[in-house]
């Protein structure tokens, strides 16, 4: 039964582990007993985690900057002395507006953290996991890296290069037994989420409730999903129940068919 599966012993680094999806991923697989590392650019949000979980491992570490993931994968060995599960998870909104209308410097920074930063992590985690018995990558991905998404363009364009980078990772690496695959959520009831809404919704020149009203239903079980669901399908997807899921686009939004 999956509700057996246990994951104490293993080692799972969860990138922007501090805040949001990151978060609750951090706190369900220490739950399940694995030996957990966090990175994050916020310093305050890693304090708050180490006082609410002090077994979790907590660095500063910007994805973006590879000299900065560098000193990250140095920590990871020295600290759990390998790794069987990466979780790339570090994201950015990126800018809200026509293309016409966005800066190359959006543009840049975007890519930077949603596509360089899971390369960057890739690259040094894969010699990990090869020693692992049974190595793992989730990259987050989301509903806007399978469905066009107006006035988030930068975004999507970045979210559909995890698709790219993660299958292509996986018939790469599974001669060596590693699983690869993204995770798609839909809107995730938050914070961030809000002021996305909030930002389209200027945009728009449209009252935020009525843009808010379109977020929360535009899925076929007309409601946001959580990020306990994006946690709970990461920590299936890592556990042994799903060893012959790889190179797999796996959406959780309640079956979305129109991003607004």
């Amino acid at each position: 039964m999956f509700e057996d599966v246990k994951f104490a012993g293993r080692k799972v680094l969860i990138t922007a582990g501090a805040d949001g999806l990151g978060l609750e991923m951090a706190r369900v697989f220490s739950a399940a007993g694995a030996n957990v590392f966090v990175c994050d650019v916020n310093e305050a949000r890693l304090a708050d985690l180490r006082r609410e979980i002090p077994a979790i491992h907590a660095e500063v570490a910007d994805v973006s900057d590879e000299a900065s993931v560098a000193r990250l994968f140095e920590r990871v060995q020295r600290t759990l002395g390998g790794l069987d599960v990466l979780i790339n998870n570090a994201g950015i909104a990126g800018p809200t507006g026509p293309v016409e209308t966005l800066s190359k410097t959006d543009w840049d920074r975007t890519l930077a953290v949603n596509v360089t930063g899971q390369f960057l992590c890739a690259r040094l985690a894969i010699p990990l996991l090869k020693a692992s018995s049974a190595g793992v990558m989730i990259n987050l991905s989301s509903a806007a890296g399978h469905l066009g998404f107006a006035g988030r363009s930068v975004y999507s364009a970045s979210k559909w290069a995890v698709i790219g980078f993660t299958k292509s990772l996986a018939i790469e690496l599974g001669q060596f037994g590693i699983r690869v695959n993204a995770i798609l959520p839909g809107a995730v009831e938050g914070p961030r989420i809000r002021a996305v809404i909030a930002a389209k919704a200027a945009t728009l020149n449209q009252p935020v409730d009525e843009v808010a009203a379109l977020y929360e239903n535009q899925a076929a079980l007309g409601r946001m999903v959580t990020a306990r669901d994006i946690a709970n399908m990461a920590l299936f997807n890592a556990s042994d129940a799903a060893r012959s899921v790889s190179g797999q686009a796996i959406v959780v939004d309640g079956f979305t068919q129109k991003l607004y």
